[in-house]
Parts: C-alpha cells; structure tokens; sequence
C-alpha cells in the first residue's frame, strides 16, 4: 500500500508539520524554533518523464531545501498554510505567530498571542488553522480559542482577536472543520470540532461554543472529519474520527455530540496502550478503497485503520529504533503520504507507481543524508530581521508526554487488531 521512498533527517525535535494544499511542498517546526520549508519533486507525471520526480528509475529525485530560519525564540509549537498556500502561519512558545510567504519565507506580520489572564504570562498556543481566506483560528494551552481576521493583519498591524471562546478546561489539542452546509455560498466551513482534555466541543463562528461532550475519562488527542459513510438506521453518514491517549479511536455521529457513538481498538500495548498523536484520512484513490483512516502511534508505529469495517488492516513504522511519537501524518499534492516524528520526516509512495524496490530503502535514505535534500535555493536567511540568531540552543523543549487516561467502558464495539494484510510492497 505504502513504502518509503526517503527519509529527510531534522536536527532537532519535529514538533509540528504544515503540508501545502497545491503544492509538494512541506514545512517542519521544531523543537529548536527553527521552521524549514522543502520543496518535494512533482511526483509521477502522465507522460512518463520521471526525471525531475521520485518516479525515475532509481525511485528518487531532488529535494529542496527552499528556506530555514529560526522563526521562533522557543519551540516551533503550531503550523498552518493559508487556504490557498500563499502564506504560512507559524506559533512559537514565544506568544507569537508569524505569517511568512510560504516560498520565500519573509516574514509579512505578526500577531502578539493574549496572556494567559490567569497569571499574566505567555499563553503558549498549541495549534492554528487557517479556517478560510478571512478567519485564522488559534488555540493556547490555556484552553483559550482566538479567532482572527486575517484583513487586518499587516507590517505594522497587530490585531486583536476578534472572538475569543473556551470550548475546554485544558489545552486545545485539535480542531477539525465540518462540511460546510448545501446552503452555504462561501464554500467554506463555519463550524469545527475542537478536542481538549477529555472532551470534545463544537463552535460556531458566529454563535460561539455550541456543545461540549460528556468527559470521556481519557485523553482526546486528535481529530479528522470522514463523509460519504453508510446512512443506516439514524446515521447521517458522516462522522468524526477521535485518536485518543489510550490507543482507541472513537467515532462521533456528525449532530450528534454528548457522546461517542463506536469506539476501535488500535492499539492493545501493555498499560492502555499507545497514545494515538496524529490521523488523516486517506485521499480518495490512495490505498485500498473505502474510508481509511492513517493513524500515527506514541511509538513510531503507523496503523492503518478502514471505518465501516472498524479494524485495522495494515502497519508500517515511522521509527523503528528510537519509537518517537509520529506527531505529523499527511498527504502532499502528489498523493505521498508524509510522516513525521523524532528527528525524521518521511515520504511514503505507492510502490506501482514510484517503482521502488525494498531493498533500496537504505541507499535512498543516505543520499538524503549526503545532500539530496540540500539547499538548491535559499531564499530565507538564518534568523528573521527582528529575530537575533540563537543558534542551536541547549534549552529545546521537547515534545509534550500524553497522559494516559483509564481505558472507558462503554457499550460502543471494540474490534481486534488482526495485524498486517498482504497488500502488495507493504513492509
């Protein structure tokens, strides 16, 4: 289904990557404050010519560095791309976000994050998302939730939130907009799912906070929105897919948001089992059909979840050796899948179509590391104008342990790991 056609080697800790909607390209925050932008070769083309992609015949191309900086005075902690890739929205622990060109990364405004009310300090953020060409919402450990009108950002502008709200008790830990309506003449969502804590919530943007769940008594991790499903019964086809601590997905009717609706078992570690720290949803085309759900382990492990059946049907590892968390899962616009964790960012293709064979794995991954995806074209200096170059600093913050909660024992159904099926070029 999936193999590894390289490895990008980071020299700090990934704490979060942003993957262009247009473009392959993909940006890395780290640990360090360092936010790095790669530029991913086209990817197979219709007329054959695989010279300039990651079809050629050693199923490898170039990879560009298009800019690195140290963006942020502490860790890069939040990524997003603007809904039409021009800019990309970074947030540090530093209480800043910064809007950069996504190709050059020049720095074109700032926004100053709200204190934390509650002790006057920096209210580190934990996650933005550009919601539409107009709105950029951005969530804080302090559970605050910021909306932002992107019209009044500027050079010398500093906005203020437009709306702030408080959908949880604890750090926003992701956000997933709904479908907009048939209704809708913007084409764009007005609503989001947001998990924090131990609780999911729905907010609207102009009526606020709407629903906040039943405390699920685990940790609520990550989020992803699946439509299109059977509409047996009461269901309206659509649900929300939630990674938890304890290594068990559970799924939430799309209207209906007290409470989950079925729960799967991913992982059946010893002690609750892995924290789920990343999802996406397979592209349709991508994989083996139907709706596929990416999951990305506190171990290093990929598992590859298919709802409506409710099991997993295949695994991969991002990380075998130091089983980092897989904080980052994706897919660019050629249809890789994109993983990152640790100190590594890795590019997965469909086999049939990258034709690469098993055992180049190795030799690709080293030409990474001997300058394959060395800077052909750096645009960004080192350190933004208004940024004093901190170089490597010994202070990295690292990546957030999850805390596991108690495994719950609801009635939803709890389906077994069956392992890995044979699907052609899976390792």
């Amino acid at each position: 289904m999936f193999q590894n056609i390289c490895a990008i080697p980071l020299d700090h800790d990934l704490f979060t990557q942003a993957i262009h909607p247009e473009e392959p390209v993909v940006s890395v925050g780290l640990s360090s404050g360092h936010v790095q932008t790669y530029r991913l070769p086209a990817g197979a083309s219709d007329d054959g010519d695989g010279d300039e992609t990651l079809a050629s015949e050693n199923g490898f191309g170039h990879i560009e560095t298009a800019w690195k900086t140290r963006r942020h005075k502490g860790s890069c902690r939040a990524l997003a791309f603007a809904v039409d890739g021009a800019q990309l929205f970074s947030a540090g622990t530093d209480g800043i976000v910064k809007a950069a060109d996504a190709m050059t990364g020049n720095v074109v405004a700032k926004i100053a994050v709200p204190l934390d009310p509650a002790n006057d300090n920096i209210d580190a953020p934990s996650l933005v998302h550009a919601l539409s060409p107009q709105t950029l919402l951005l969530g804080t450990d302090s559970s605050a939730l910021h909306l932002y009108d992107l019209r009044a950002l500027g050079p010398k502008a500093n906005p203020k939130p437009e709306q702030t709200h408080h959908p949880h008790d604890d750090y926003i830990s992701s956000l997933t907009p709904l479908p907009p309506s048939a209704e809708s003449t913007s084409g764009f969502s007005k609503q989001w799912v947001t998990t924090g804590g131990t609780t999911l919530a729905v907010t609207d943007l102009r009526r606020g906070v709407m629903v906040r769940s039943e405390d699920q008594e685990e940790e609520l991790l990550c989020s992803v929105m699946v439509s299109g499903l059977s509409r047996k019964g009461s269901s309206v086809g659509e649900k929300v897919v939630v990674g938890g601590g304890n290594g068990v997905l559970t799924l939430w009717e799309r209207g209906v948001w007290d409470d989950q609706d079925e729960r799967i078992t991913v992982d059946r570690s010893p002690g609750g089992g892995e924290s789920i720290d990343s999802m996406i949803l397979l592209p349709q085309g991508v994989g083996p059909g139907g709706k596929v759900v990416a999951v990305g382990l506190g171990n290093g492990a990929l598992r590859f979840v298919k709802i409506g059946a409710n099991q997993v049907i295949a695994e991969l590892s991002h990380d075998e050796l130091e089983k980092e968390a897989v904080v980052g899962l994706g897919f660019d616009a050629a249809g890789r899948m994109i993983s990152g964790g640790g100190k590594t960012v890795k590019i997965w293709g469909d086999p049939g179509v990258y034709g690469v064979a098993e055992e180049d794995d190795e030799e690709d991954e080293a030409e990474v590391e001997n300058g394959a995806s060395g800077s052909k074209h750096s645009r960004a200096s080192d350190s933004d104008d208004s940024d004093e170059d901190m170089g490597d600093s010994s202070e990295d913050e690292r990546p957030p342990q999850k805390r596991k909660k108690r495994k719950r024992g609801k009635g939803g159904k709890q389906h077994q790991s069956h392992g890995i099926l044979g699907f052609s070029g899976l390792e």
